[in-house]
């Protein structure tokens, strides 16, 4: 019986130690983080040390910039969808090869985004000009549909 409670203490002792540890690691991520707040989901949380997602864009500020007429490409993604997992890795490099800026939207922690910006799937890349929507493509994309995009729509001026 007294090995019992030496193993239980070990593995509550062990459990304490691990909840510690990641709320300490979750402090080091927010504390500059581009969401303004501290209230955020664990997915997101663990996406902010990823080179990958750092170009995040508030709302305000995204209906600032298209409202503007500036020319916009927006990346709607949620950080808990596989197919963004899997072509964020691809667009971003992309994206900065080819010179296009690529503001990023989070729709798990701006879940108003959906019915605003009419986002039927994630990823979803708009882009915008003259404060209107021109193109979009929906849904994981292959390197050679993201450059055509961007040759076609963002870059054919």
């Amino acid at each position: 019986m007294k090995k019992l409670f030496i193993i239980g203490g070990a593995v509550a002792v062990i459990f304490i130690l691990l909840i510690v540890l990641t709320s300490m690691s979750n402090e080091q991520k927010l504390a500059d983080n581009p969401y303004g707040t501290n209230d955020l989901e664990q997915p997101t949380i663990d996406q902010l040390d990823d080179e990958n997602y750092q170009n995040i864009i508030l709302p305000a500020e995204l209906e600032e910039k298209i409202a503007s007429g500036e020319p916009t490409t927006v990346y709607f993604f949620s950080p808990t969808c596989p197919h963004c997992q899997e072509t964020t890795p691809i667009l971003m490099p992309v994206a900065e090869e080819m010179g296009v800026e690529v503001d990023q939207f989070n729709l798990l922690e701006f879940d108003a985004g959906w019915d605003q910006y009419n986002i039927q799937g994630t990823p979803t890349l708009a882009y915008y000009e003259n404060g209107e929507e021109v193109a979009r493509w929906q849904g994981s994309q292959p390197e050679a549909n993201i450059r055509q995009f961007f040759e076609e729509v963002v870059l054919a001026d």
